[in-house]
């Protein structure tokens, strides 16, 4: 990066940090440093709530998914929406009503402590591994850009992250959450109008769309009812649907958010703000990684994003084999541009006959440089496996750092670093506050002061952080890291909103019910994703109806025990 753009990153940065701990000064008390008081209006809230969905994992990832997969990933949003409505129907009034720190604090008053030490512990594992992930994405970019290995990235970030949730608490990062989504949209937009600017001019916006829709990148809607199918409308409105009800209903990260509000009404504002908004923005995320799709289709694309593995490769093993696959590679890909650019002019033309005639010849083309970036790449893995070829999460870091102008890039690269320190933060502060208020203080019975709970609070947050640092260093082989976040979720997402659906709704059914069940309902969801049964997005209605059907069933021989 030039100075321009060290500047621009490094004052970004440091503009978050100082206004986020200047917000947060003065906590002396558990409600001000996991609840921000109570005090925020909803704006702030559904901004919030955004920003810690929004990590560094949705602007490295999401671009990369769409260069690869297409546009079939905003499926998996579907559902939220109406999930938001259900959260303010039936969630919010309950947690608002009952003045609580956390949401597993209700299972208790609902079942026992036993179903809300089982629930908490559930969220734990979970949110603890998503975290190290979050931690790991813009360690990818820290090492990229600063040509270091990856492990000590991981440890500066964890620091950073570490020492700016131990201080600030909620209050700092609910605050600095605001000014950071302002600055992320901005970037982004900045950002889609250059990747525009770079296309062919002769070509243009709609006949690009026609080539990414060639290719398949540009179908958005499947309407299969396939459970093998990762993205299709029904797992998108149904599984994503519990998934996000599970998420934004039952998991500390994002329920801390909304009770920040300082209503029952200002904390249904800002949930309906994210249900309304979270769609196009994804969308629009997705869009930019067909954007750069379309420019590689007509520039130079790397045999692979990651630069810093190939170029290890080519050192190791400078053979006249790997020199074969990548000058084979390269003759692929610029065949493909010529073929792309004729479809493009053949469009413009609109005879139907040479469109028919560019396309196949497109299609074969690209189909071709593909088996051949594939089979270069073979070759590499079969040189070194011990390192991971899997560069989707490259894709959009690759073009910032080499295509975009100064001080754009290291807007952009502050906008990873920031959706990574908000969303990072919300999870070592959820995570704090449920080991805090679920954990410790409901098994000591010793009275504590406010300033030792702050104290215990603080401890807890620099913990996880550790233990999330350790998950980051182990976290280079799970693939597309906005996926690998998603499928961690679904292994519990569902048997927890199974246990608070039946709390909510099944009012025959009692705690020791609900805990068989939920044990229960846990096992068969990880048999489910072990032997490759279903589609991860399925795992969460899998969970959830398992719980409720087998607690209500308990329920039903229980009372025909008692008749007897």
């Amino acid at each position: 990066m030039s100075n321009v753009d060290w500047i621009v990153l490094s004052s970004t940065i440091l503009l978050i940090v100082v206004y986020g701990m200047y917000k947060s000064r003065g906590q002396k008390n558990l409600q001000g440093y996991l609840l921000a008081d109570r005090q925020l209006p909803w704006y702030h809230v559904g901004l919030s709530v955004m920003a810690t969905q929004a990590s560094a994992i949705t602007f490295l990832s999401a671009p990369g998914q769409a260069f690869k997969d297409g546009m079939s990933f905003v499926q998996f949003y579907l559902g939220l929406p109406l999930a938001m409505i259900v959260l303010c129907i039936a969630f919010i009034p309950v947690y608002h009503r009952m003045n609580i720190y956390t949401a597993y604090e209700y299972l208790e008053k609902r079942f026992d402590v036993k179903t809300r030490t089982l629930t908490a512990i559930l969220f734990l594992i979970q949110r603890g591994l998503s975290t190290g992930i979050t931690i790991y994405a813009p360690s990818i970019v820290l090492s990229h850009i600063l040509e270091m290995d990856i492990y000590y990235a991981i440890g500066i970030i964890g620091v950073l992250v570490i020492i700016y949730t131990v201080y600030g608490g909620t209050k700092a990062v609910s605050y600095t959450q605001m000014l950071q989504m302002a600055i992320i949209f901005s970037g982004l937009f900045m950002a889609a109008s250059m990747v525009l600017s770079m296309l062919p001019s002769d070509i243009g916006i709609i006949r690009s769309m026609k080539i990414a829709g060639a290719t398949g990148r540009m179908n958005v809607i499947n309407f299969d009812w396939d459970f093998n199918n990762k993205y299709t409308l029904w797992s998108g409105l149904i599984g994503g649907f519990f998934l996000q009800l599970s998420y934004f209903g039952t998991d500390q990260s994002q329920v801390g958010r909304y009770l920040t509000g300082s209503s029952m009404a200002e904390s249904r504002l800002g949930l309906l703000m994210n249900g309304l908004i979270k769609i196009p923005m994804q969308f629009f995320i997705l869009m930019i990684g067909i954007l750069i799709f379309i420019f590689y289709e007509t520039h130079p694309a790397p045999v692979n994003f990651n630069k810093a593995i190939v170029e290890k490769v080519q050192e190791d093993n400078n053979s006249n084999e790997l020199s074969h696959y990548l000058d084979e590679y390269e003759i692929a890909q610029n065949e493909k541009q010529i073929s792309a650019i004729q479809y493009a002019e053949a469009l413009e033309l609109g005879n139907s006959e040479e469109i028919s005639q560019a396309k196949k010849q497109y299609l074969l083309d690209y189909t071709y440089s593909q088996d051949m970036r594939k089979q270069a790449n073979d070759f590499m893995t079969s040189l070194n496996r011990q390192l991971d070829f899997n560069d989707s999460n490259y894709v959009f870091l690759s073009f910032v750092t080499e295509h975009l102008p100064m001080g754009l890039v290291g807007l952009l690269i502050a906008i990873i670093f920031l959706a990574s320190m908000g969303s990072c933060a919300s999870g070592l502060n959820s995570l704090a506050s449920t080991s805090v208020v679920d954990i410790y203080k409901r098994w000591n019975s010793n009275k504590m002061s406010d300033k030792l709970e702050l104290k215990i609070s603080r401890w807890a947050t620099f913990l996880w952080g550790v233990f999330c640092v350790i998950v980051a260093l182990n976290a280079s082989k799970l693939g597309n890291l906005i996926e690998a976040v998603n499928i961690l979720g679904s292994l519990f997402y569902g048997t927890i909103l199974g246990i608070f659906l039946v709390a909510l709704f099944v009012k025959s059914v009692n705690g020791q019910q609900v805990f068989i069940a939920a044990i229960i309902a846990e096992c068969i969801v990880a048999y489910c994703y072990w032997y490759d049964k279903v589609e991860y997005l399925w795992l969460n209605v899998i969970g959830c109806l398992a719980v409720m059907s087998i607690s209500w069933i308990l329920s039903i021989f229980r009372v025909m025990k008692t008749v007897r």
